[in-house]
């Protein structure tokens, strides 16, 4: 039976090893870190549980067909419901609105809170919808770097809908284009973000975003969102997969071009196929000690990073849900600091999770777990304590005064991730949280592929890779290294 060793259990990993060995391959994650999830983790404070990476939850039919793949029912191992409003938003002019799942309800809200005609609304999710149909379910469900994803009959198609302003115009632009409010140009500018990007350089084709809350529903894993992370490595166990965790791997060994195992913890570890669920430029440059090719990865550029604060506040905010947005006023000048500058924007949009709105058991009673996250540039801007400080102080002011309420006094715990710790914990390159970003016209194009020719049996899956970050691609990604991959019974060195 031949073996697969994977590099990593972050949700490719993870969703990578689990379809392997429902093909018949021999599967071994080995996990640097105590536990699985990769930048999905959890903290527990006295009371209060954080998920310490992604919060949103959406397109749960990966999971679905990942379950039923396996021959296991969900319901044995995972639960979820939906959720009726995707975000609260507030508006530095004192606007509040809530985006609505239901879409008549969303464009009605819109028209009410910020006087954007509903129908704008109705026509930009229907032609969200149509590009995600006909182009995302082509370039995000497939490898690029294949000639039968070409040869698709649905290609031409997919091309003939991809419009001038798709492609040739930022996402600003494109929004612009599209509503006359600030308010809504802002809000659906925000979806860049969803993979690291910056919306005024970012392509218009990330307007298919917005289809996935919209359209599709946004929901919420019970015992949040760590309970994924946990139903699927009790389903990799469940399919015979080997975990150990602590064991970091030190490279990727190889002779005439193919790959012949890892190196880990001072052993050779004999591999048919090796599955990197790690930053492919760490990939090349520690584990395959491969410079060029890490070189060249660094000639994109890297995705934004983040600044999180997990406070344990010890009351209640009803103005508050799951999801909460509050906007900087100049979303232009955050994301020049960011991508530019590379520095913290002094008046950030600060996004806030709060999964005790959905759940008890979450929070002590009367209290809310926060998931503060700010939008921060990859590399070393927030390394400096004083730095962290003051966007913690930038945070505070902001969030007291659009809320109305004092803040400092009720937060009982905290715990700070920055991008240097997001570096250490899941080597991923300056702590970029998606890999490369999306600035330029054909970078969805231009991710690093799932295979290369130059080392035969070594293949890549998660975020940054094809097709990008964020739960649902790390999940198509695994999809797309099993489907290059044959049935165990029929592999061939």
């Amino acid at each position: 039976m031949p073996r697969v060793i994977v590099i990593g259990s972050g949700i490719g990993g993870l969703a990578s090893a689990i379809r392997l060995a429902c093909k018949g391959y021999e599967v071994t994650v080995l996990e640097k870190n105590e536990a699985p999830g990769g930048k999905l983790g959890m903290i527990e404070r006295n009371g209060y549980r954080f998920d310490t990476g992604p919060s949103l939850f959406t397109q749960p039919a990966n999971l679905e067909e990942l379950f039923e793949l396996a021959g296991e029912s969900i319901q044995d191992y995972f639960r979820y419901r939906s959720v009726d409003v995707s975000c609260h938003y507030f508006y530095e002019n004192g606007k509040r609105l809530k985006a609505y799942t239901d879409r008549h309800a969303f464009a009605d809200e819109m028209q009410r809170v910020t006087g954007e005609d509903r129908e704008r609304v109705h026509h930009y999710l229907a032609e969200s919808e149509r590009m995600y149909d006909d182009v995302g379910r082509i370039f995000l469900d497939h490898s690029l770097h294949k000639a039968s994803t070409w040869l698709h009959p649905r290609v031409l198609k997919a091309m003939r809908r991809t419009g001038f302003g798709h492609v040739f115009r930022s996402l600003d632009r494109f929004n612009r284009d599209r509503f006359k409010s600030p308010e809504a140009v802002q809000l659906f500018n925000r979806y860049a973000t969803y993979n690291g990007s910056n919306p005024y350089k970012a392509p218009g084709m990330l307007s298919l975003i917005p289809h996935l809350e919209h359209n599709e529903g946004t929901f919420y894993p019970e015992g949040g969102m760590i309970s994924i992370v946990e139903a699927l490595h009790r389903l990799a166990l469940m399919k015979g997969v080997e975990f150990h965790f602590g064991q970091k791997v030190e490279g990727i060994r190889t002779a005439r071009g193919r790959v012949t195992g890892v190196q880990s913890g001072g052993r050779f570890l004999p591999a048919d196929i090796v599955v990197s669920n790690v930053d492919v430029y760490y990939t090349y440059r520690d584990l395959l000690k491969d410079e060029r090719r890490a070189a060249n990865v660094l000639k994109r550029e890297r995705s934004s990073s983040a600044l999180i604060f997990y406070w344990g506040i010890g009351r209640s905010f009803p103005e508050l849900h799951l999801h909460n947005i509050f906007f900087s006023r100049d979303y232009a000048a955050e994301f020049s600091h960011l991508f530019d500058l590379k520095r913290a924007y002094p008046d950030p949009t600060v996004y806030i999770n709060i999964t005790s709105k959905m759940e008890g058991g979450q929070a002590p009673d009367g209290s809310e777990n926060w998931f503060v996250m700010l939008n921060a540039p990859a590399g070393d801007a927030l390394s400096d304590p004083e730095a962290v400080k003051i966007a913690r102080e930038n945070t505070l002011d902001k969030l007291e005064r659009m809320l109305g309420s004092d803040i400092r006094p009720h937060i009982q715990t905290e715990d700070i991730l920055t991008p240097k710790g997001i570096e250490r914990h899941t080597d991923s390159h300056l702590g970029s949280l998606y890999g490369t970003s999306s600035n330029s016209k054909w970078a969805a194009f231009l991710r690093h592929p799932n295979q290369r020719s130059a080392y035969r049996g070594l293949f890549f899956t998660g975020g940054s890779v094809h097709p990008g970050g964020g739960i649902p691609l790390c999940m198509k990604s695994a999809h797309i290294v099993s489907e290059l991959l044959p049935p165990a019974r029929q592999w061939k060195p």
